[in-house]
């Protein structure tokens, strides 16, 4: 009898902390031995030349979700997660989105509807909150942090979504107590609203105009004011989708005070501009997100929070709409800037953009890429170190990555159901060719191995990030402004 299901052999094994020579010895769907020479496996790989990397995890995407206004998303939980394993994701966190008068628990339930039958690999869910009513924080929210879904997502812009700071320190007392991780997206709503309404009046109607209205510094204001609320409470906080160097600067200078406030950013703030918006016609629809792509400068700026620990997570923010009736054009063909479907595809690309210029380029090395394509998201959300890393007793979730084999991209080569990439045309070296799911080939000669239905939910455990330290909040006090309580 063989000692092993499956041995990967020949290949170069990373983490976040170490790169080094190893076979992987897998049994049962997880990791039972590393290091050279093993026993025959009944199946092997040979990765020769390769490099063996922890499965990704895309720990902020868009799949099968409603959004406020109505409009759903491309992907369901077949092509979403079809599209992650191509792109050497083998864990997918998407959001259970509560609208306002809903249940959470029967959101819950209704995304398990939709997950279960279709997706090919692991999954878990975060929350959104956007209606924080007594019954939602008294028990309904309680009982599913309990219940493993211990990060929820909150809004401090969009009409449908957006929770006022009184609301926002509800909700961040009960993460405190409960010890759940609190993820937030920062954009000033009425600076939005106002310079919107000042360009309607104008005449200014065009794509191009949504990354004027949404401003750098509604994205760097709120920002400072999420890490404000989050540092009354005494609580950790990740702001999501970070775009450019005010908000960077806002994360890093409450990281060098001691905070905990962790940062994430997407590829849509490194490889695409607000120039890809002014595209003719309606062509600039295709780029536009919340916030926006910058400039080149603040590219760099991006790059350089990735480069010195800014951002401790590199997520898609996969928000796939098509660019017809259905998506991004819903208002009709002309519609303003105002009124086109917020979101860009990316669910798929995501490492390969990465890996390609930031390890390719010299910019990252190999470690710190395997931190922020896995190893961080699954410390933030509890899934680690089942998920997230190379050692014995992991899941056997791998991709081996050929470093040397080059893709042009083409939308037609993709798994998504969007219908168009806004990375077009763009080349790219090094690709994960194999990649496992708890020691199953999930994806294998460019073609998928496992049946629909055949990825599972995941629980998460409370962070450590998330932790209450056991301390109390001190008492505040009016004649100071309630200065005290810091």
């Amino acid at each position: 009898m063989n000692r092993y299901d499956l041995v990967i052999r020949g290949g170069t094994v990373a983490t976040a902390a170490d790169t080094f020579p190893s076979d992987v010895g897998i049994r049962d769907g997880k990791i039972t031995a590393l290091g050279q020479g093993l026993d025959e496996g009944q199946d092997e790989i040979d990765a020769s030349g390769k490099l063996v990397l922890p499965g990704g995890i895309d720990s902020h995407c868009h799949i099968e979700q409603m959004s406020a206004s109505g409009l759903l998303c491309a992907d369901d939980f077949y092509t979403g997660s079809v599209s992650a394993a191509f792109g050497g994701t083998t864990t997918i966190i998407p959001f259970a989105a509560q609208h306002r008068g809903q249940s959470l628990r029967e959101v819950v339930e209704a995304y398990h509807g939709c997950a279960g039958p279709k997706a090919v690999v692991d999954y878990a869910f975060h929350l959104i909150i956007s209606d924080p009513t007594a019954q939602i924080l008294g028990q309904e929210l309680p009982a599913l942090i309990e219940d493993g879904y211990t990060s929820f997502k909150v809004y401090m812009t969009y009409d449908l979504l957006k929770l006022d700071d009184y609301q926002m320190l509800d909700v961040l007392s009960l993460a405190r107590r409960e010890g759940a991780m609190t993820m937030v997206h920062a954009e000033n709503h009425d600076m939005i609203r106002w310079l919107t309404d000042r360009l309607l009046d104008g005449g200014h109607r065009a794509p191009k105009y949504h990354a004027v209205s949404h401003a750098r510094v509604a994205e760097s204001e709120a920002t400072s004011r999420a890490i404000d609320l989050a540092r009354l409470v005494d609580v950790p906080m990740l702001i999501v989708h970070v775009s450019g160097a005010e908000a960077a600067t806002a994360i890093r200078r409450a990281q060098d005070l001691g905070l905990r406030i962790y940062g994430e950013t997407c590829p849509q703030y490194l490889f695409l501009t607000a120039a890809d918006l002014d595209r003719d016609g309606m062509e600039g629809a295709k780029f536009c997100c919340s916030p926006p792509p910058r400039d080149a400068a603040n590219q760099e700026q991006v790059w350089r929070g990735l480069v010195n620990g800014t951002f401790q997570v590199f997520s898609s923010d996969h928000a796939p709409y098509r660019f017809d009736e259905t998506g991004k054009l819903a208002a009709g063909p002309d519609a303003s800037f105002k009124k086109i479907a917020n979101g860009v595809p990316g669910l798929e690309l995501r490492l390969p953009l990465l890996f390609s210029e930031g390890v390719g380029r010299g910019r990252i090395d190999l470690n710190r890429f395997v931190a922020l394509a896995s190893t961080n998201a699954a410390r933030l959300y509890g899934l680690y170190p089942r998920k997230g890393t190379i050692g014995i007793g992991s899941d056997a979730d791998l991709a081996i990555w050929d470093p040397e084999r080059e893709v042009t991209v083409t939308w037609d080569a993709l798994h998504d159901n969007v219908g168009y990439t806004p990375y077009e045309g763009r080349r790219i070296e090094g690709w994960p060719v194999t990649v496992l799911s708890r020691g199953r080939r999930v994806v294998d000669g460019g073609a998928l191995h496992v049946e629909r239905g055949s990825g599972e939910f995941l629980r998460c455990e409370r962070p450590e990030a998330a932790r209450p330290l056991g301390r109390r909040v001190p008492e505040m006090d009016p004649a100071t402004n309630f200065g005290a309580a810091l």
